[in-house]
């Protein structure tokens, strides 16, 4: 009887164990924006781009647009996932009207970023890393590659093969803390 009872007991357990779920990236992203934004009235967003394991396992990336009453703004944001609790860590954003530049994290893991506003530029380079440029609707288009290295040259070369060398943008990148 004292085995049966135990047997049970451990086939209990083993059910609890696997039947708690962890925290998806996506449901950390979408519950901490609405909590954010709770009670805004004119405000939405839309996330548009997930990297998952971009530097190391448990860590991402996201691009989400935000619209509010007066403008659009898109965002790049980083994440690390501790002790199975995703976690906020950086977050940098722009409009859409600013002219095509760029910004970074100016922590590890570097991120370069960019609006693209320019129907020519096929590619951007920062250093010697190709950027991923996500497709976000009409000619909008973002790009951001991922470094080790801080204060890279950016580059973008454009459908005729010419090169142009992109400044970094000033402090009208949004710097945001979630």
């Amino acid at each position: 009887m004292k085995k049966q009872i135990f047997s049970l007991f451990l086939i209990c357990i083993v059910l609890l164990i696997g039947c708690s779920k962890e925290e998806t990236f996506e449901n950390f992203f979408h519950t901490t924006m609405g909590k954010m934004h709770k009670g805004s009235k004119y405000y939405s967003y839309s996330l548009i781009h997930k990297e998952m394991n971009v530097v190391h396992e448990n860590d991402a990336i996201a691009i989400f647009v935000e619209n509010d009453q007066q403008e659009e703004k898109i965002f790049i944001a980083y994440f690390e996932k501790e002790k199975d609790k995703w976690n906020w860590r950086h977050t940098r954003g722009a409009q859409w009207d600013s002219p095509i530049k760029w910004s970074s994290m100016n922590q590890v893991p570097y991120i370069y970023s960019g609006a693209i506003n320019d129907k020519s530029i096929s590619e951007v380079y920062a250093g010697e890393k190709p950027a991923k440029i996500i497709e976000v609707k009409g000619d909008k288009r973002f790009w951001y590659a991922v470094s080790d290295v801080k204060d890279v040259q950016v580059k973008a070369i454009k459908s005729d093969g010419t090169q142009e060398i992109i400044e970094e943008t000033d402090e009208n990148w949004y710097k945001v803390d979630y």
